[in-house]
């Protein structure tokens, strides 16, 4: 009997599971966000992960060009790209060389951003130096400007004659910098530093600032010394902080190329992303998809240690809220020499890169300060005595031309980012098929991942041939579209979910009950009430397509070059000065749209700094 009910009681449970499990089906298939949340995973899947995928297949697969060669057909199973880039006579070239460039330079300016932005993050937030405030935010500017700006600028200053070319102010003005000075890992570190240390000073600054120093005080009453103050107290919780800055930056320097192209190019001082870029310009595909597969893997590293270290970084929260202090410690006599130092430091990372480059494009000769040789021919002129401009910077069609093509082929993909952000967000909150929001959570996070010239291979790897009804792209703008949205929904995604948690589901439930549909409560009421998130969404990644140069440089062709790809195509060419006017206008574009965003959503990016 008791046999006879519990089999009852399971079939009745089977069947309201049954009813359940179809009831839910139903109002997945009724609800527009699973439709929706369905769409952005094939879109993501194609654009995102199918040229990942395809750009690492193809380190496996024997390529068109080498099949002849190794007499096995097209498209077989092999090893020998990994044997060309590891074992070949070829390897020390394009791969453990450029490997150990690459974790010199990106270790070596990970300390000093660390040590020089640790230090300057202090210094504004802990003491009463003079101009916190404006110092807060003009120390900011060389991270918002294109890293390789500071290349060019120093190129102007210290270039020799080892490459040829026009020589540098130094070299003019009767001093010829060693070849170590002008090329090669040490002014790129140093330039990196400039450009990377910002980003330090804004993460361990604002960790600074949530630091209780009450804390400190606390340790001093003990009788801790200064030193077992830092060394004991300060370090250990700001360790979070200071770990995610190195790892970040170390990241990002594994897939800078505009600074390398222009400091060790001309001396073959290669790192990971200049070798990937000559074998893709090669048409190696095969060494390319090796190579990247590399990069990636140093990526995922640092990104998981530092993803490790988040977790962690709970270990070290303190206890405080209106109790909490973050006293400014008096300077006394170090005042006005500190002050200085820290202006001095302005200057010369921000204002000196500025001036080299605009006076370069108004001498006619580098270094040569007298009045006859200033001149505005490279900017207005006609008739210059150079072959492929005989016309200054403004008055040229094929600036122009990089000028349109930057703002509608950037601006079109900033809105697609801002408004498939908001979509992603929508989505991963509100759709009943969780693995559908699980699966664009991490597929719209992927380009992160990968460093921007690799993702740009990847794309290249997918889209340079017909692929069933798609066709070739590369050559067209359409290949530039898709790389440069693609690569711009990490963020726009982080901001379309944190933006729709916010929001929680009461106005739009409220909506339906009174009877609107899904298209009207978009309109009326998701649209309106997230308009700053919109419109914060679009402009970042606005801004980051201005300068951006590693993800485009691989993709754009004379007649699609933005004016970062046609900036480095003049200096190919040996104008400089011209190279030099174009990115201006890029810093200038940069630095206004930076302005902007923060006007427009009311935000700082000196927020915790004293700004």
């Amino acid at each position: 009997m008791k046999a006879s009910i519990t089999k009852n009681s399971r079939a009745k449970t089977g069947k309201q599971r049954k009813r359940h499990f179809k009831y839910y089906l139903r109002l997945a298939i009724n609800e527009p966000t699973t439709l929706i949340g369905l769409m952005l995973v094939i879109l993501f899947s194609y654009i995102i992960l199918a040229p990942v995928i395809s750009l690492l297949t193809d380190s496996a697969k024997l390529q068109f060009e080498d099949s002849m060669r190794l007499g096995a057909p097209e498209g077989s199973i092999t090893s020998y790209y990994f044997w060309q880039v590891f074992r070949s006579t070829v390897s020390q070239a394009i791969f453990w060389r450029p490997l150990l460039h690459t974790l010199t330079i990106s270790l070596v300016t990970v300390v000093f951003s660390l040590l020089i932005g640790g230090l300057l993050a202090w210094v504004l937030t802990r003491t009463n130096l003079w101009g916190r405030k404006w110092l807060s935010t003009g120390l900011l500017i060389p991270y918002m400007l294109p890293s390789w700006t500071f290349a060019l600028a120093w190129l102007s200053l210290f270039k020799n004659r080892k490459v040829g070319g026009q020589p540098g102010w130094l070299e003019a003005a009767g001093f010829s910098p060693p070849d170590w000075l002008a090329y090669g890992s040490v002014p790129i570190i140093i330039v990196l530093t400039i450009h990377y240390m910002p980003f330090v000073l804004m993460l361990f600054g604002n960790a600074l600032t949530r630091f209780d120093s009450q804390l400190e005080d606390s340790a001093r009453i003990l009788g801790a010394s200064p030193r077992h103050v830092v060394r004991l107290v300060i370090l250990p919780l700001m360790r979070p902080s200071l770990v995610s800055s190195l790892t970040l930056v170390f990241a990002r320097c594994l897939g800078d190329f505009g600074v390398t192209y222009i400091l060790g190019v001309p001396v073959n001082y290669d790192v990971l992303a200049t070798s990937l870029f000559r074998a893709s310009t090669s048409r190696q595909t095969g060494a390319t998809a090796v190579l990247a597969l590399c990069i990636i893997l140093l990526g995922i590293a640092s990104v998981l240690i530092d993803a490790r270290m988040a977790k962690q970084a709970k270990r070290y929260v303190t206890v405080g809220s209106k109790g909490a202090m973050s006293r400014i410690r008096p300077l006394g006599k170090m005042r006005i020499p500190a002050s200085i130092l820290v202006l001095l430091v302005f200057v010369l990372c921000a204002i000196c890169p500025m001036f080299i480059l605009f006076m370069t494009t108004v001498m006619r000769n580098p270094g040569d300060f007298s009045w006859s040789n200033f001149t505005w021919d490279f900017w207005v002129g006609h008739n210059l005595t150079t072959t492929v401009m005989p016309d200054g910077i403004l008055l040229t069609k094929d600036f122009w031309l990089s000028v349109w093509n930057t703002l509608w082929m950037v601006g079109i993909t900033s809105i697609l980012a801002g408004f498939l952000g908001l979509m992603v967000g929508y989505v991963v909150m509100r759709v009943p098929v969780k693995i559908v929001g699980s699966f664009l959570r991490h597929v719209t996070f992927l380009p992160y991942l990968v460093p921007q010239i690799v993702f740009a291979a990847a794309v290249l790897s997918l889209f340079a041939v017909p692929r069933g009804p798609v066709p070739a792209l590369y050559g067209t703008p359409w290949i530039l579209l898709i790389a440069m949205t693609a690569s711009e929904m990490p963020f726009a995604t982080r901001s379309g979910i944190a933006s729709m948690i916010q929001l929680g589901k009461d106005p739009e439930e409220a909506a339906q009950i009174a009877g609107a549909g899904w298209v009207k409560r978009m309109v009326r009421v998701l649209v309106p009430i997230q308009k700053g998130s919109i419109v914060a969404g679009i402009l970042m990644p606005f801004i980051s397509g201005i300068k951006g140069l590693s993800l485009v440089v691989l993709l754009a062709v004379p007649g699609t070059d933005l004016m970062t790809t046609y900036s480095i195509r003049l200096l190919d060419y040996g104008y400089q000065q011209a190279a030099n006017a174009v990115t201006l206008m890029i810093c200038v574009v940069a630095l206004v749209g930076t302005i902007v965003v923060q006007k427009l959503t009311k935000t700082s990016i000196a927020a915790g700094l004293g700004g």
